[in-house]
């Protein structure tokens, strides 16, 4: 029987994995979204959206759909997902692989102050900045709404909802960002302060040099721990060969 691989995704290698696995012959690829964007880009593969119901719903879709590996190619921040993914996995006694672009790392000239959480975020602002530009998402704006004093700039794909700071301009736009295009919003909203999780990749890089460059402060949310034993590569040509496919 042809091998079925689970990608579970949302992120920009999850695309990448689906799309090289779909392209080899004999090899059956379903990328699980969340359903949290309305609009997804195409994938190639199956796709399915929506969630499981735990670790053990996924364990039993797994099973139904005689799954031969799972890849976890899920936002670094998506650490429910994750701990529900080994647990499947561990039940089913499947091969599990976690999927992670390598973080971010300060460079000469950076000025990050890095805390574990968005709430810590949130108590360390009022000392770092005044007009914050928030980029952790639209379901993060919630930790920040106590902050009557401060002035937000928030960038989301999706129109975020309540709790939410009051004084807030909120920018709808999908990424890749330039450099250039970062700098002109950082001076157009006079941004003292840049909020961000450690995310990775090149897609929202240029917040951080366009930071950089003006001076500013950078305050990072680490990136939740890996469960224990969890095997993880941090590019779609090492999951392939993980996965025991040649790169194409």
């Amino acid at each position: 029987m042809s091998p079925h691989v689970l990608v579970l995704g949302g992120t920009t290698e999850a695309r990448r994995l689906a799309a090289e696995l779909a392209a080899r012959p004999g090899v059956r690829v379903t990328t699980s979204l969340a359903g949290r964007v309305s609009r997804p880009g195409a994938l190639e593969g199956d796709v399915r959206v929506g969630g499981f119901g735990g670790a053990e719903g996924l364990a039993e879709w797994l099973r139904e759909h005689r799954v031969d590996a799972l890849v976890d190619a899920t936002h670094p921040f998506a650490a429910g997902i994750t701990a529900n993914a080994a647990r499947a996995a561990a039940v089913t006694g499947l091969p599990l692989l976690v999927l992670r672009r390598p973080g971010w790392q300060p460079g000469p000239g950076d000025r990050w102050h890095f805390v574990d959480s968005l709430t810590a975020a949130a108590e360390l602002l009022p000392s770092v900045g005044r007009r914050v530009f928030l980029t952790t998402g639209r379901l993060g704006l919630a930790a920040f709404a106590g902050l009557t004093d401060l002035h937000f700039v928030a960038r989301s794909v999706e129109p975020p909802e309540p709790p939410m700071p009051p004084h807030l301009d909120v920018l709808l736009a999908r990424g890749p960002f330039t450099v250039a295009d970062e700098s002109a919003l950082l001076r157009e909203h006079r941004v003292d302060v840049v909020v961000t999780k450690d995310s990775g990749g090149e897609a929202t890089a240029a917040k951080l040099t366009a930071a950089r460059h003006q001076g500013l402060p950078v305050v990072v949310v680490r990136r939740p721990p890996l469960p224990p034993d969890v095997p993880v590569t941090p590019d779609v040509p090492a999951a392939l060969a993980r996965l025991g496919f040649s790169p194409g």
